[in-house]
């Protein structure tokens, strides 16, 4: 975390881990995933701590405010400095991924199911064949 007065919006947030690469977190905003206070921007605006950011990302939602600016992308726990999360954010976040567990034990989605391997399908070709 250096003292920078602004950086890109696709930089910083790809350097706050929220994104893998530059190009998924410009995609991102490009898209209308990621508001800056409560606005469509694009990836080249420049962000100030204190920016409000709500990102939208794998039907999760992360409403922040920017708290320090990086160029870099550091461990995660560093990069977890760089902002700040709303209680309501959290606790939302939290609610849905409870509900989707739920929800998977529900309708039986277990980890056991697996792809076939070799043996297994050449038993399904072998049935297939006849």
């Amino acid at each position: 975390m250096t003292e920078l007065e602004s950086v890109r919006l696709d930089k910083w947030l790809w350097a706050a881990r929220f994104f893998k690469t530059r190009k998924l977190a410009s995609d991102a905003v490009s898209g209308g995933k990621v508001h800056l206070n409560d606005q469509r921007t694009k990836p080249s605006k420049e962000i100030r701590p204190g920016a409000k950011l709500s990102i939208s990302k794998d039907n999760y939602t992360w409403d922040i405010t920017v708290i320090a600016l990086s160029e870099q992308r550091r461990p995660a726990k560093e990069a977890a400095l760089l902002y700040e999360e709303s209680a309501e954010s959290q606790e939302k976040r939290q609610h849905q991924i409870i509900q989707q567990r739920e929800q998977r034990e529900l309708f039986g989605f277990s980890h056991r199911e697996h792809k076939p391997n070799k043996r297994d399908r050449r038993l399904i070709h072998r049935f297939k064949q006849g």
